[in-house]
């Protein structure tokens, strides 16, 4: 079974969110971890994936949340190490005018056709990206778009401790 490296978003993913409940509850999940979760560096962000990525055995699942996907989606535009595939929950827009000025180095998006499979699951009410944004950022990364209803930016906030319907994804990629 491939490795699940789950790659968390600004501020991190708290005890009760659901990629942390995964790390705990699933066999062969590990957190990349990166130098800063408060002031993200794009460069730094994406030379921690790769090096998480290149201590796997075998090509992994990568499972992004928020800010998450968007190193994921860099990592993608400049290495080519083999995915198994991808599960990139709730992009964040950083090129919305609203963005945090914390995230807008992340910009601009890549937009990018992903060598690997990928499925972009969002919120239709996510207050960090619209619904028509990322049915166009699915199909520019070749993704599979899943269109998940109102439920937020899919974080502790927004209710979301366990996921099911995030796992039955991830047992797509698998």
């Amino acid at each position: 079974m491939p490795t699940i490296l789950t790659v968390p978003g600004y501020q991190n993913s708290g005890p009760g969110h659901w990629q942390s409940l995964w790390e705990a509850s699933l066999g062969g999940v590990k957190r990349v971890e990166m130098s800063s979760w408060e002031h993200p560096v794009k460069a730094a962000w994406v030379e921690a994936l790769d090096e998480a990525i290149a201590d796997c055995q075998e090509p992994p699942i990568l499972v992004g949340h928020s800010l998450g996907c968007l190193a994921i989606v860099h990592w993608a535009e400049g290495h080519d190490r083999e995915i198994r595939g991808a599960l990139l929950a709730a992009p964040s827009d950083v090129e919305r005018p609203d963005a945090l000025a914390v995230l807008r180095p992340f910009g601009p998006i890549p937009r990018l056709r992903l060598a690997f499979p990928a499925i972009v699951a969002a919120s239709s009410d996510d207050p960090f990206l619209s619904p028509a944004r990322a049915r166009i950022l699915a199909a520019d990364w070749g993704a599979r778009f899943v269109d998940l209803g109102p439920c937020g930016h899919l974080n502790q906030a927004s209710g979301h401790g366990p996921w099911p319907r995030g796992e039955a994804l991830l047992s797509d990629l698998r």
